[in-house]
């Protein structure tokens, strides 16, 4: 399995264009962070989790030929936004793309993108499958996905665990039962917004308390504020087994 971070930051805390402070500043391709996005490669098949405001770019810039599938945590618009642009995937594959996400998250997109849903569509807009899930696992192409429930402040949203490899986004609280299913993953994904406090996100001292209790072998830390500093002083702070993700990073596992 091939996994592509093709954004690790995030909405909240991007500064305005005139900041001059040191991670606007940096020359660190590692600081350059867009909307937060992971590709998963398997068994020739590829799938994409949350499209984002940046998904046109991060396909583009990843040289993404074919999509088989996008696989959403949550309904916020940061993470569904660039959904529009499957439309080029329908053109060259010729199909609807499928589209799996808890209902909640249904009901969010075809508010957001009634167009493609309507019954009478204006040529080209996006042809889109979608499939209701639930917190039982899941098939796509006979890749399975097991849905982590997660608490973002209020909302319950999902993170995925696909084989033993576990990405979670936007979370501040996880249940024993939830963590049970995190357990013997050799990869974690988890995020930390800051340093400080946040009332819907886990901050960099939490997700390393979570990391260790989770017990992953490697965990990565995405969705990256603006607020968390330069990657190069910040993984000096990290111990063995913690990395700071950035866009691009490839595992192969």
């Amino acid at each position: 399995m091939r996994i592509t971070f093709l954004g690790t930051g995030t909405s909240q805390g991007i500064p305005v264009i005139a900041c001059e402070c040191a991670v606007c500043k940096s020359l660190d391709f590692r600081d350059k962070r867009l909307r937060v996005s992971i590709l998963v490669e398997e068994n020739d098949k590829t799938f994409i989790i949350d499209t984002g405001p940046d998904f046109r770019y991060q396909m583009l810039r990843a040289g993404v030929k074919k999509l088989d599938a996008v696989i959403f945590t949550h309904e916020h618009k940061d993470h569904i936004a660039g959904l529009d642009d499957v439309r080029a995937f329908n053109y060259f594959q010729q199909k609807p793309m499928d589209v799996y996400a808890h209902h909640r998250v249904i009901n969010s997109l075809r508010r957001e993108f009634h167009y493609a849903f309507e019954e009478s569509k204006y040529p080209g807009v996006p042809a889109i499958n979608l499939h209701q899930i639930s917190k039982d696992p899941f098939v796509i192409d006979g890749v399975e996905f097991i849905p982590i429930e997660v608490m973002h402040h209020l909302l319950s949203i999902f993170g995925y665990r696909i084989k033993n490899f576990t990405y979670i986004t936007d979370a501040n609280y996880i249940v024993e039962s939830e963590i049970e299913k995190i357990k013997g993953s050799d990869v974690l994904v988890i995020n930390a917004l800051q340093k400080g406090w946040h009332i819907s996100h886990f901050t960099l001292e939490e997700a390393i308390e979570f990391a260790v209790k989770a017990g992953a072998k490697q965990t990565y830390i995405t969705h990256i504020g603006h607020k968390m500093g330069k990657h190069e002083d910040v993984i000096e702070e990290l111990s063995a087994g913690i990395s700071l993700a950035y866009d691009g990073l490839v595992l192969e596992l």
